[in-house]
């Protein structure tokens, strides 16, 4: 059976990108970097916003405010293509040119489900608010991740990750801090019917 991790990067105020902030907010260290090359082979969820941005960057497509790509972007795009990805949408056409990616028509929720009843190996979303936010409500997440950087985006912070999110109680599984500045933390996801009576259980 397959395991599903949601995996965040966000700003310390939960936005997951900045309006003229380069890739992870320019505040990478090499713990961090290190960190990511030691990150076992997954196969990667998104929706086809996701898929659109990052197969623009895959193809060249540099991101607004910046007039290159930093080698660290470079080396994560250059990963993402080898990976298998799996794009969930009824947009899209086939054939889809990112290497490695194959388009599900289906609902997304019950897709997901049979990959993890019927496959092995672990299964990650990349950005894909939406997707993200239906399979934790369907109690498919196993895994919840979120890596914080040192900034809050208040005046420049778009796509807000938890706005429309259920409760959800976390149990904490690990925590880490690399390069003095970057907080990892990752939990257990319990989604909540209502709010508990003893908050301790």
């Amino acid at each position: 059976m397959s395991e599903l991790l949601v995996d965040f990067i966000t700003s310390l105020d939960g936005h997951a990108s900045g309006k003229g902030w380069p890739g992870f907010w320019g505040l990478e260290g090499p713990e961090y970097l290190a960190w990511l090359g030691e990150q076992p082979e997954v196969t990667y969820l998104m929706g086809a916003n996701t898929y659109r941005l990052m197969s623009g960057f895959a193809a060249g497509e540099v991101p607004d405010g910046q007039d290159e790509f930093r080698p660290e972007e470079e080396a994560s795009v250059d990963e993402l293509t080898q990976a298998p990805k799996v794009v969930f949408s009824s947009s899209l056409e086939e054939p889809l040119t990112w290497a490695n990616s194959t388009l599900v028509r289906d609902d997304a929720v019950e897709a997901v489900r049979a990959m993890k009843a019927n496959g092995s190996g672990l299964l990650s979303t990349i950005g894909s608010l939406a997707l993200s936010r239906s399979l934790l409500k369907a109690g498919l997440v196993d895994r919840f991740r979120v890596v914080m950087f040192p900034v809050i985006t208040g005046a420049t912070g778009e796509e807000r990750i938890y706005d429309g999110y259920p409760d959800v109680a976390l149990d904490m599984t690990e925590h880490r801090t690399f390069d003095g500045r970057i907080q990892l933390v990752e939990y257990r996801p319990r989604v909540l019917e209502h709010p508990p009576l003893d908050v301790t259980a």
